[in-house]
């Protein structure tokens, strides 16, 4: 991924300075805030109770982030960009279009269902962000689904593909993802993998991927 097509990573906090101590104290903050943000929404959890699942003095969390809010668009973050990177592929790659498109779908995929429930935070609570996090999410997003058209086109020329409308197209496949907040349990009958291998064809489908393709 070319990570300088792609705006910087949001959340950073106050302490600025990565070390090995301070990137674990921080990735405990992230994942208590987590289970606190999946079980009861991003309004009913207060600092009070981050603080107190993790058995720490509210400074301790402020010296690594400023606020609620910015914990919750880091945790976002992470899997935002995951998944809207999926279709950068670099220049030396010469595959053809639709074998670029199977795979970066399936990535999309797998990257919402690997950082569940993070992934889902934006499906379920977009109301939350703030401006500058939201302009950098559209960025991405534009960039991402103008690759995935371009592909589909190219997709369609060489006669692999077979779709009407590429926009509403890119939009219908990707979606599907998007609705696993809804239904998605890790402890279901399928696997992870199997899960992914199950959207993934439902998704090509919607792209008009020709049947025969290996």
């Amino acid at each position: 991924m070319n990570t300088a097509a792609h705006p910087a990573i949001p959340g950073l906090g106050r302490q600025k300075t990565s070390t090995a101590g301070s990137d674990e104290k921080r990735e405990r903050i992230l994942k208590a805030a987590e289970a606190l943000f999946f079980e009861q929404g991003y309004a009913s959890t207060t600092m009070d109770q981050i603080v107190q699942a993790l058995g720490v003095t509210k400074p301790f969390v402020y010296y690594y982030f400023r606020n609620k809010l910015e914990i919750f668009e880091t945790l976002s973050w992470r899997p935002t960009l995951a998944c809207l990177s999926t279709m950068d592929f670099p220049e030396i790659d010469t595959r053809a279009a639709h074998e670029k498109i199977t795979d970066g779908i399936r990535d999309l995929i797998r990257a919402t269902i690997s950082h569940y429930p993070s992934a889902f935070f934006g499906y379920r609570e977009p109301q939350v962000y703030s401006a500058a996090y939201k302009d950098r999410l559209n960025t991405l997003a534009h960039h991402f689904y103008d690759r995935l058209c371009a592909l589909l086109e190219e997709g369609r020329r060489d006669g692999m593909l077979d779709f009407n409308e590429t926009r509403v197209t890119a939009l219908a496949a990707c979606s599907l993802p998007g609705f696993l907040y809804t239904w998605y349990r890790p402890d279901g009958r399928l696997g992870e993998e199997e899960m992914v291998q199950e959207l993934s064809l439902l998704a090509w489908r919607v792209l008009g991927l020709r049947a025969d393709t290996p």
